[in-house]
């Protein structure tokens, strides 16, 4: 069955693609929740100003967090947060620590969804946290955490 998608679906295609998917698939998910429709001739014509949209949305994405990127890599981020004498910290730092930390020391209102930590942070020290504003921008933020 070929479906235009409305929104990016995972693992399927991004909005304004035409896809060929399972018939279930398409007719009991994609089509009753609003992210499809059934590829007629009038729709695939819409599906390519779908697509140009897209990419123009998403190339003022990229440039967005480029200038974001630009202006966070040099800068190094400093959290402070109650610790032992050992450096081991009493809690921990979380992307949501360091999302208000970039916020208040820069200006830039970063998403803590877009901060990508393993595990959160337990010591003191300089840290590197990856961040990923877009498919094609990722970056990583030096945050030095120090002691209370």
């Amino acid at each position: 069955m070929k479906v235009v998608l409305r929104t990016d679906v995972d693992d399927v295609g991004k909005k304004g693609d035409i896809v060929d998917v399972a018939d279930g698939f398409g007719r009991n998910f994609l089509i009753p929740k609003g992210q499809a429709l059934l590829a007629t001739k009038g729709v695939q014509a819409q599906a390519s100003s779908m697509r140009r949209s897209r990419d123009v949305k998403d190339t003022a994405e990229r440039e967005a967090s480029e200038t974001i990127a630009r202006a966070l890599v040099p800068a190094v981020i400093k959290v402070t947060a109650k610790a032992g004498a050992d450096g081991r910290l009493f809690g921990s730092v979380t992307t949501a620590d360091v999302a208000e930390a970039v916020e208040a020391q820069t200006g830039i209102a970063l998403d803590r969804r877009r901060l990508h930590l393993d595990d959160p942070i337990r010591s003191t020290g300089v840290h590197e946290v990856p961040v990923k504003l877009h498919a094609e921008v990722e970056f990583r933020l030096t945050l030095e955490v120090a002691a209370e």
